[in-house]
């Protein structure tokens, strides 16, 4: 939790990198502006690969906002001209006035719900025997920024807490005896790297604006960008003077903005517009109309308008509507800009407007930025960069051909058929690894279903009750509770946790010359979309020609492994061993790296081994890795392969037509019973 007041307006400290002074992401720096003029926009997401400054720019905005003005002592930092009349501190009659700079409340990607929205102060029920309440992160950040970094590495539940609080403005605590309201309204920004793993789409619809970034390729300036850190390092408070009247001028700006929002005007011709795009670009819900006017209403109150324009209307769609439209988690955000262009002067029934002249300049220059910046510098209102540049291809030069009639040409991809919904494979027994959606675990966000000694997630009740019986002894006379250290007890919580999933695909001839490897790749593509859901890592091994190859490292990304599968080639011979050696060097390293996360291995093949000695040896080291191999052998006559290798694998084997939720009713129940199996057979 940020600092008391009196210690946070008192302590010295570096100044932060200035606003004004990083270089380039103009959407990045109008969308948080925008979000500054009015918050109940919703919040900026910025997705962009590592090293973009994501991080600097998002803390250099809170050195921006207005001071606020808060009742002398309140925990919830309510307005003292509008006190909260909820509020758990109050009533605020007859209480002082303060000013304090707008905080900026940084949420850890490991914070628990009670640290987020707050807990029954444990120390004073214990000792006073009384309820109070402890605020949280969300308290704190009321009527400032609220930043999460790698906000797609938070857990899901506590994404949905954050997101409920910024849409509602408050926040609600119903635990442990205790009930309290208190407002939480916040400016709202997530950053995230997408190599890391994504959001859920129904996640991403919660954040209002969303802006992709991407390091700049221009020479002069990066140069520039280095050039500006160099100094800031070397000096932070001198660097930031010197950028202090254009610190000042966008604060001025912001005040300005702010005052004349609510005067903005969306007039009907705007509103028609909006829907119209928010309609032909089929995004769900009505949320998206909403953001869109919201932030179309504060574009106008930045430009110093008093009326929503079309440009306004564009510039706010461009930001609100690319993460709206992905129907499936593997798509990529993005506007076609040419369509959007085309819906806004279909829906245009307003005559040309005069250029506007009376709205303040833009701070520092005529181009929006402060001094100093590069002129060719993107406007504020252009799209932005932000791909990421081609794969490398991981085929195999020595693979040969050995397709038949109708075979594909020889390591040209084969497309995916299209996903499904795949069966529920689990790794056995209870783990302790990262929270998530697959197999049975003690996760530290679950349902309680016990408590043991400890002090970690403090089970109220249980503890209590281990006190209990010793008060007598240990003289108690007041109303609190004597309690020692032998008396707490934390709580047990069964969850489920992600697992590592590691396929390890036969991409060799025999795959390619039956035409197999479309519904090879639609079926991992499936799992990819499986393990996306469930929150897994996952890696991916191809074996083909004369080896194996680690494709995709272990890794959060499942997009990354979609990619990777689209571009697989196939041809050559059949290295079964290679693939299972190489796997179980892998799972060797990531049970050194990450010992908590349990393997799941999924091998896709037709069991067919044509290079290489003979697999017993290398499904040996695999021995006690929960396993699935999906048998791709297909015709009226079967070999039995896959099986074979299914047995000594110890895996659960599972026909590739069989592998759809729909198709085998009892699969669940196998892969449940699958470990008694081993056990027998042992």
């Amino acid at each position: 939790m940020s600092r008391p007041a009196a210690e946070e307006e008192t302590a010295p400290r570096t100044p932060r990198y200035p606003f004004s002074a990083v270089v380039g992401m103009a959407d990045l720096k109008l969308a948080l502006l925008v979000n500054a003029v009015s918050p109940g926009v919703g919040g900026v997401l910025v997705r962009g690969e590592k090293g973009t400054a994501k991080s600097t720019i998002v803390r250099a905005l809170a050195g921006l906002l207005p001071p606020v003005r808060v009742v002398d002592g309140c925990r919830f930092s309510c307005d003292p001209d509008a006190p909260d009349p909820a509020c758990p501190d109050g009533p605020h009659t007859g209480h002082g006035a303060r000013r304090r700079p707008a905080r900026l409340v940084e949420l850890p990607v490991g914070a628990s719900d009670d640290r987020l929205t707050g807990s029954l102060d444990v120390e004073r029920a214990l000792t006073e025997g009384v309820k109070a309440f402890e605020p949280g992160l969300l308290a704190a950040a009321h009527r400032g920024v609220l930043y999460v970094d790698e906000v797609n590495l938070l857990h899901d539940h506590l994404v949905d807490l954050l997101l409920d609080a910024a849409a509602m403005g408050e926040s609600h605590v119903e635990r442990e005896g205790v009930s309290v309201r208190h407002a939480a309204r916040f400016l709202l920004v997530g950053t995230m790297n997408p190599e890391e793993g994504e959001l859920r789409p129904q996640l991403l619809d919660r954040f209002g604006l969303t802006v992709e970034v991407a390091a700049t390729r221009d020479p002069d300036e990066r140069a520039e960008v280095v050039r500006r850190r160099l100094r800031y390092e070397q000096s932070p408070a001198d660097f930031a003077a010197a950028w202090a009247a254009e610190e000042e001028a966008l604060a001025a700006r912001i005040a300005a903005a702010r005052d004349r929002l609510p005067r903005v005007e969306l007039t009907d011709a705007a509103l028609r517009q909006i829907t119209a795009v928010c309609a032909a670009f089929e995004v769900d819900g009505l949320r998206a109309d909403l953001v869109t006017a919201r932030a179309a209403i504060a574009l106008a109150a930045w430009h110093g308008r008093t009326q929503v324009s079309t440009e306004d209307v564009r510039t706010a769609a461009r930001l609100a509507l690319p993460h709206r439209r992905r129907r499936d988690p593997f798509d990529a955000p993005g506007l076609d800009t040419r369509k959007l262009d085309e819906v806004l002067d279909a829906h245009d029934d307003r005559p040309p407007e005069p250029p506007d002249g009376d709205g303040p300049p833009p701070p520092g220059g005529p181009g929006g930025g402060p001094s100093g910046t590069s002129p060719d510098a993107p406007s504020a209102d252009a799209p932005q960069a932000g791909g990421a540049g081609g794969e490398p291809d991981t085929g195999d030069p020595d693979a040969g051909g050995s397709g038949g009639a109708g075979a594909r040409r020889e390591d040209e991809p084969a497309p995916a058929d299209a996903a499904y919904r795949p069966r529920l494979f689990t790794v056995p027994g209870t783990g302790t690894g990262a929270p998530g959606r697959r197999s049975k675990a003690r996760s530290p966000h679950g349902r309680v279903s016990g408590a043991r000694p400890g002090s970690r997630g403090l089970h109220l009740t249980a503890t209590l009750r281990a006190a209990a019986p010793h008060q007598r002894a240990r003289g108690r006379t007041g109303p609190g509770l004597v309690v020692a250290a032998e008396d707490l007890r934390e709580a047990v919580r069964d969850g489920r946790e992600g697992n590592l999933v590691l396929f390890v695909v036969d991409a060799s001839g025999s795959m390619a010359a039956r035409q197999r490897m479309r519904a090879v790749k639609g079926a991992v593509l499936s799992l990819l979309l499986d393990a996306y859901q469930r929150r897994d890592k996952v890696g991916l091994i191809t074996f083909r020609g004369r080896d194996a190859a680690l494709v995709l490292p272990p890794t959060s990304s499942v997009e990354a492994g979609a990619r990777r599968l689209e571009r697989l080639p196939t041809g050559g011979r059949t290295p079964l061993t290679a693939g299972l050696l190489r796997a179980a060097e892998v799972l060797r390293v990531e049970r050194l790296r990450d010992p908590s996360r349990r393997p799941l291995l999924v091998v896709v093949t037709d069991g067919r081994a044509t290079h290489g000695p003979d697999p017993s040896a290398a499904a040996a080291r695999l021995a006690g890795v929960a396993c699935v191999v999906v048998d791709c052998e297909t015709g009226p006559v079967r070999l039995g392969l896959a099986a074979e290798l299914g047995g000594r694998l110890g895996a659960q084997v599972v026909r590739l037509d069989e592998l759809a939720a729909g198709s085998l009713a009892g699969i669940v129940r196998d892969a449940r019973t699958a470990p008694a199996r081993m056990r027998r057979g042992a």
